[in-house]
């Protein structure tokens, strides 16, 4: 599912401004690590400090693949990895301060498909019936959308290339279940307002 010119253009401005401010804060956590852990903590500084490191190395590969996305696949996993590497910068930094980790505001999934839905209602989908949409999906037929979403959230982490050291080979499988959870909600939306359709009878969430 390509990106219009100004989606691609508004999700690499807001990219790298999250870029820019962790890499400045992360250099900033490296200053005050130097200062108040080098005395009483130094084992624990020389474990920060290439977290710390590891942190910039990863926020240049990310800056590098940002000129290579192109479709709404690509941007979810690279902005899913962005914020991987803001959670862990959050972990070294608490330490280095002596401080509870921060309730990070996480990024909704159904507000960025919602943002997404003309993207993705251009692509072709092999989705095209409520029975294959849940049977991908992994839940029982007629569940709710809130169930839906909850079973996408869980199994999109299980998939994701974060938690499988770095293992792209799940993309596909993932990238479906976002076809399927981008049908249901609109399927579910229109059902309310529309007398139920068949479980099997083919549909296009656009029509």
């Amino acid at each position: 599912m390509p990106f219009s010119q100004a989606k691609f253009i508004k999700f690499q401005g807001g990219m790298r401004k999250r870029i820019d401010s962790l890499r400045i804060k992360t250099e900033d956590s490296l200053e005050i690590a130097v200062d108040t852990m080098m005395e009483e903590r130094v084992d624990s500084f020389f474990r920060v400090e290439q977290g710390l490191e590891e942190i910039i190395k990863s926020l240049l590969e990310i800056e590098e693949e940002l000129g290579l996305v192109r479709d709404l696949s690509g941007a979810m996993r690279l902005e899913s990895r962005l914020e991987f590497v803001e959670d862990r910068w959050d972990e070294f930094d608490s330490e280095i301060r002596e401080r509870p980790r921060r309730r990070r505001k996480k990024i909704s999934l159904a507000d960025m498909l919602k943002a997404a839905s003309g993207d993705l209602s251009q692509g072709s989908s092999g989705i095209n019936n409520a029975m294959d949409a849940y049977a991908t999906m992994g839940v029982e037929f007629g569940s709710s959308l809130a169930d839906v979403t909850a079973a996408f959230r869980q199994r999109a982490k299980q998939l994701h290339p974060d938690a499988n050291n770095g293992d792209r080979s799940s993309e596909p499988e993932l990238r479906r279940m976002l076809e399927a959870y981008q049908f249901l909600k609109e399927y579910l939306s229109l059902s309310n307002v529309e007398p139920p359709r068949q479980a099997d009878a083919s549909y296009n969430p656009t029509e």
